[in-house]
């Protein structure tokens, strides 16, 4: 069901908890990633990798991680890069994704947020969630997914 690239991972016990409580017929909890980083799945990476990679230094310094915390979230981010898009890209890919697993699972939590659990970016009081159909994801998949808060997406 994953597009070819998309990787699912357990996420870390603090954000199961926290999602659970957002949504608690949930059963699992998973980070989606390409390579290391999420990025991709609802930002295009620019042509020039040094251009890319300016706009996420600016945003984890204004964040107030440590150098070395820096470093090690920039390697994360260029191992997705690796990864090659498949055809119409990732955000289409992922909403495609997304609607059918809301008709094979029913209502899904989503929640895009910046940074890693190292970096303590998970909100401490999220906003209550916003509700989609799946038709709404595939209409925007640029769009439907952002940092104001977590969605769940029905059929």
């Amino acid at each position: 069901m994953l597009p070819v690239g998309l990787v699912a991972q357990p996420a870390d016990r603090a954000d199961h908890h926290q999602l659970r409580a957002l949504h608690p017929d949930a059963q699992t909890v998973v980070q989606l990633l390409v390579g290391a980083c999420s990025c991709d799945l609802v930002r295009s990476r620019h042509a020039d990798p040094r251009e890319d990679e300016r706009h996420h230094r600016d945003r984890y310094r204004k964040s107030g991680i440590s150098r070395d915390l820096l470093i090690a979230t920039m390697e994360q981010h260029r191992r997705g890069a690796a990864v090659r898009p498949p055809p119409g890209g990732w955000p289409r890919a992922l909403a495609a994704f997304v609607a059918e697993h809301a008709r094979n699972a029913g209502e899904t939590l989503y929640l895009l947020r910046f940074g890693t659990a190292a970096t303590g970016a998970a909100p401490a009081n999220p906003s209550p969630p916003r509700h989609l159909r799946a038709s709404e994801v595939l209409a925007r998949p640029e769009a439907w997914l952002d940092e104001r808060g977590p969605v769940i997406v029905g059929r």
